[in-house]
């Protein structure tokens, strides 16, 4: 599939482009949109760490005077996450950041409480996940925690997580 087909999936979930609209109606058939992201294919999903799915924005929020967090604070997150991350891989010249843990590497270091594996067992089990969507899920976990400033991968972190890993819900288009 070339790079423009899969940039034109991310964008639109369906050939009219407005399932889950906030304001449109989907005019496609029934099963029309689970048979366009069918095209999509497991093991191509299973690769991406985040799955977010975008709806426009509601004018009112557009012109709300609403304080969103500044972008310079975001930076400061982001920068420090990096040095915690070049910290922890410091002893490996080959580590950077930790997208690139080897699936031994991150069971070492994104270790979970009890309550943590329980929630991400049923999540796991409820929505089908395969192993390498169990790695991400901790990869992505353990940075979001690295964002957090938190030493250690909290529930909040891994259900924000297994949030990101949307288009692996079986029938979550329809």
């Amino acid at each position: 599939m070339c790079s423009y087909h899969i940039a034109n999936k991310a964008t639109h979930v369906c050939p009219c482009g407005f399932y889950n609209h906030p304001e449109k109606d989907c005019v496609c058939a029934p099963g029309v949109v689970q048979k366009y992201l069918s095209k999509i294919s497991g093991p191509l999903l299973d690769r991406i760490d985040l799955h977010v799915e975008v709806t426009p924005v509601d004018f009112t929020e557009l012109a709300s005077s609403q304080e969103a967090e500044k972008s310079n604070h975001i930076r400061t997150r982001v920068i420090q996450a990096r040095e915690i991350q070049d910290l922890r891989f410091a002893d490996r010249e080959e580590l950077h950041c930790n997208a690139q843990m080897s699936p031994k590497m991150v069971r070492k270091v994104c270790e979970i409480s009890e309550a943590g594996t329980s929630l991400l067992k049923t999540a796991m089990e409820k929505l089908g996940l395969s192993a390498r969507a169990y790695d991400r899920i901790l990869k992505v976990a353990r940075t979001i925690a690295d964002l957090d400033g938190s030493e250690n991968i909290e529930l909040e972190h891994l259900a924000e997580s297994i949030n990101y890993r949307s288009l692996d819900r079986e029938g979550w288009a329809g």
